[in-house]
């Protein structure tokens, strides 16, 4: 799913999803003075474009819906419910409540995305499959074979392999394009850079109108990247990473790391590094980025930041977060204005939910450039 030639194959649905969102956003900006963003980020990325390469279809505004419900209520629930993994035997009798909570969300989640495996599969098998379409992660899913087990994935595997597809997808993404767009209106100078930046390499239409800035053009735009990266250092989605584990006892800068050792890395406070970043980490400087030409986000040659991790672990969707950011930021500041409210303030406050998100939601006030 995450091979170049399958992102690629994508791009229709990412431009029908930017198109979208631009009529949500351009709608709300008329009807209201101060618009509140992340819901129509969210909206856009998972229950848009992260369900269509889910299940390979779009599917109709009740379903959405329900799918962005049960992952939502699973998704901040994950702290909740940590506790069961431990001594299931003696928490199902004095958390008996707890398990039926938890029950409770794993039935509903099934109920909502069951259907839709079931009829990509039926789909499949009846051979009836669009010359044209993609290829879904269901399908893939519907494709995989457990080698040592000789088997198929059951529905039950299915259904928790579509949660963590839509939820590490999707939430990481929109949560990361609003502190993105929190800056670019925080900082003016450094949105009118981008704008300028498109508009050298794209221009307009004879009649005036707006081009959208296609994926293959974003290597042009060098700034923009700038911008994205400064964006992950300053406010990366997750502060760590997943947990690792050391196989053997490991000695490292003087300080032992025991075999089976749990090991964090915080990945934040590696973006905040002044050793690293100079005096200002905590400032919003996307030319920082300018002057590093040997910068390498996966950290193959030195580990600067890694807001997607880093080695062998890395996120295996970070190409495709990098391409959704670019793409959605450089279209959203080349469609509107985005500037602060009357007597409003970007409040760029943290609070922890499933990713690190801002505190109080993103309140603009966008209108169409001219």
């Amino acid at each position: 799913m995450l091979h170049p030639s399958k992102i690629k194959s994508f791009s229709e649905i990412r431009n029908w999803v930017l198109e979208t969102l631009i009529n949500r956003l351009k709608s709300a900006s008329e009807s209201e003075h101060s618009v509140t963003v992340v819901f129509h980020f969210h909206y856009a990325m998972f229950c848009l474009l992260l369900v269509f390469m889910c299940f390979g279809e779009r599917v109709k505004d009740e379903i959405l819906s329900d799918i962005l419900r049960v992952q939502r209520n699973r998704l901040l629930s994950i702290s909740r419910f940590n506790i069961l993994n431990f001594w299931p035997r003696v928490t199902r009798i004095f958390l008996r409540k707890r398990w039926e909570e938890f029950l409770k969300l794993r039935k509903d989640q099934e109920d909502v995305l069951l259907p839709l495996i079931r009829a990509r599969k039926q789909v499949k098998e009846s051979g009836l499959n669009n010359v044209k379409s993609v290829v879904s992660y269901v399908d893939t899913l519907l494709e995989l074979e457990l080698p040592e087990e000789k088997r198929k994935l059951s529905e039950d595997e299915m259904v928790t392999l579509c949660s963590e597809f839509l939820n590490a997808g999707a939430d990481t993404t929109s949560t990361a394009l609003q502190w993105i767009m929190a800056n670019l209106v925080k900082y003016p100078d450094v949105q009118r850079r981008i704008v300028e930046e498109i508009r050298d390499v794209m221009g307009e239409d004879s009649n005036g109108e707006k081009k959208e800035v296609k994926e293959e053009d974003l290597h042009k735009f060098p700034y923009l990247k700038c911008v994205i990266l400064e964006g992950l250092r300053r406010h990366p989605p997750g502060h760590f990473v997943l947990p690792h584990a050391v196989t053997e006892d490991v000695v490292l800068n003087g300080y032992l790391v025991p075999k089976n050792g749990t090991v964090n890395f915080m990945v934040a406070q590696m973006g905040w590094d002044p050793h690293v970043w100079g005096e200002d980490p905590m400032e919003f400087k996307p030319e920082r980025f300018l002057n590093d030409e040997t910068f390498d986000i996966t950290g193959t040659k030195e580990i600067k930041m890694m807001p997607f991790g880093a080695g062998r672990r890395i996120c295996p969707g970070y190409n495709l977060a990098l391409l959704h950011l670019e793409y959605f930021v450089a279209n959203l500041v080349w469609n509107f204005d985005w500037k602060v409210p009357d007597g409003g303030h970007v409040d760029l406050s943290e609070k922890q939910e499933f990713t690190m998100v801002m505190k109080n939601p993103l309140q603009v006030h966008i209108c169409p450039r001219i």
